[in-house]
């Protein structure tokens, strides 16, 4: 990892960053309790998942450009996020991760990262 490289390219820009949500978003829908909460045709889902890594992560603001300010936790208050479902979520990135040759201390710094979102997207109690 360059320190002087974004997480985005660090992480292989666009080519590399589709690849990570490909086999993040396979992980996902075959999660017991991940993959009842997306619907069955995944790809817009997918899109917008690469288009708001890419601006997270120091890439291209695809996201802002195409659908205004993230505003990520409103625009996910219709889906039921308990803390253990924003772990699975982590768990899956973290094998997507892996999966897709992200090496320490790299893929660590990704999860960092995540995971201050991940929790701040909860909005219910553990069931």
């Amino acid at each position: 990892m360059n320190p002087n490289d974004s997480i985005y390219d660090s992480l292989g820009g666009a080519e590399g960053l589709h690849r990570l949500v490909e086999v993040f978003y396979a992980k996902v829908q075959l999660h017991p309790q991940l993959g009842p909460l997306f619907p069955a045709d995944i790809t817009p889902v997918m899109e917008k998942q690469y288009q708001f890594l890419s601006q997270f992560f120091g890439g291209p603001t695809l996201y802002s450009d195409q659908h205004g300010h993230p505003m990520m936790r409103a625009r996910h208050m219709h889906i039921p996020i308990t803390p253990e479902r924003a772990e699975e979520w982590l768990e899956c990135m973290k094998e997507a991760l892996e999966e897709t040759g992200v090496e320490e201390p790299l893929r660590s710094f990704v999860m960092s990262r995540l995971a201050g979102p991940a929790h701040h997207f909860v909005n219910m109690p553990q069931e």
